[in-house]
Parts: structure tokens; sequence; C-alpha cells
């Protein structure tokens, strides 16, 4: 029912295909955790390499898979509608971040020690080139695009977009590992729960953002869309993370 009222709006649509087997995507699942353990915890000093690399190998095995550009949500066709969604969302996430890092009752969520210990050039380099053509590439084009579509051509629309968010939400576990020493106010959590509240929060957090990067994606039938927003949570980030550690000098 949602998938038809979607495509009579012109939405392009995995098609359901009944009988595909499920190795498949277990098999992108367990690539994209080798590549989640690697690019974080075991040889981070590669996680271009990882993250690049990664990106080419499991779009190639979502293709192998059947699924067409437009199920991965890079048909040509969707660049110019996914471009200007994804810039609109880039200004409203600019301004959001612009207002609370000035609030004085939201501005500690922007302190990040590592950030803030960051020189210029090399801020420029994890906000320019690592984030974008690492992380928000590597993340979106697995997400979005392959597990997405696979799930999919496999279980519908619904389904698809539940698991991957789930599944993205689990996939920040290990990034958010050492958050609460990062982060003043997390840092000041007694206990031990500090840790426990940043990785909780994280996985919740990035579940719920799966959805509507995926709403998203849908939406547009781009995965430059939710790139966009993906990179403007977290490239403007580093920028006001940086203002509100200068002013607290």
């Amino acid at each position: 029912m949602l998938e038809e009222w979607l495509t009579s709006w012109g939405v392009q649509l995995p098609t359901v295909e009944v009988g595909l087997p499920i190795w498949p995507v277990v098999a992108v699942i367990v690539l994209m955790l080798m590549i989640n353990v690697a690019a974080n915890k075991a040889i981070p000093g590669y996680y271009l390499f990882w993250t690049l690399g990664g990106s080419v190998v499991v779009l190639a095995l979502g293709i192998l898979d059947g699924c067409t550009w437009a199920d991965l949500g890079l048909a040509p066709s969707t660049w110019f509608m996914g471009a200007i969604w994804g810039s609109v969302l880039m200004a409203a996430v600019f301004a959001i971040y612009a207002v609370g890092s000035t609030w004085k009752k939201t501005r500690a969520a922007f302190h990040d020690q590592n950030i803030a210990g960051l020189s210029l050039p090399r801020l420029f380099w994890q906000s320019l080139v690592e984030l974008p053509f690492g992380t928000v590439l590597f993340e979106e084009i697995a997400f979005r695009g392959v597990l997405w579509a696979m799930l999919a051509r496999r279980y519908g629309l619904v389904w698809a977009t539940v698991w991957s968010a789930l599944l993205f939400g689990l996939w920040h576990i290990l990034p958010s590992l050492d958050l609460h020493l990062r982060n003043q106010r997390l840092g000041e959590v007694s206990g031990g729960w500090g840790r426990t509240i940043a990785i909780g929060g994280s996985v919740l957090t990035t579940a719920v953002g799966g959805i509507v990067f995926s709403l998203l994606r849908i939406g547009s039938g781009s995965l430059i869309a939710p790139m966009g927003l993906h990179w403007s949570t977290n490239g403007w980030g580093y920028l006001f993370a940086r203002r509100v550690s200068a002013k607290e000098k």
C-alpha cells in the first residue's frame, strides 16, 4: 500500500522479489563489521583506505545481487533533486547549530576535547576530507544504498528501513566507546554511567537518524540528500565545537 502510494508520486523503489536468498545480505553485514573494526580500532591509521575501498566493494556486492542504480539511490536522474534536498538541509542544520552553540543551556553539548585540540589543518582535513569521503560516503552507500536496497527487494520498504536503521545504530557502538572522555558533561557523570549514557545515546540517536536518512533517500530517490544531512550534522559540528572551545579559553 505504502509502496504503491509512493510510486504514484514518481518515487523509484526497489521491486520486492520473492525467493531471494538471505546470504548476500549477511555477507554485506559481515563485511561492514570487519571494516568498522579495522577503521575504528584495529588499523585506524588507514581509515580512508578502509572506507573508500569498502564503499567500492559493498557497491559491487549490491550490483552483483541484482540491484539497479535506481535501487541504490545513485541513478543520475535523481542527482539534481538530491542536491537540492541536501543543500536545504545543510543550511537548516547550520542555523540550528548556530543557535544551539550560542544558547547557554545547550552550549555544553558542543564541547569536544578532541576537536578543541586539533590544529586548523587537521580540523579541515577531518571535516572536509575524512568525514565526507570516508564516513559519510561509506555509511550512506552501505546503509541507505546497498543494505537498504537488498533488504527492500526481499522484505519491502518498511522492514528495509527498520533493519538498516537498527544496524546503523549498532554500528556506532565502537566509535562512541570514548565519547564520555571527550565531552565535559558526560565526563562529569560518576559511577561509570558516563560511558553507558554515551554509548546508549549514540546508538539511539543514530538509529533514529538512520530512519530519517532512509526517508530522505526514499523521498528524493537519491543518496545525495541523506549525504548532505549526514555531513552537516557532523561537519558543522566540527566548526561549532571549535567555536565553543575557543570561547571557553
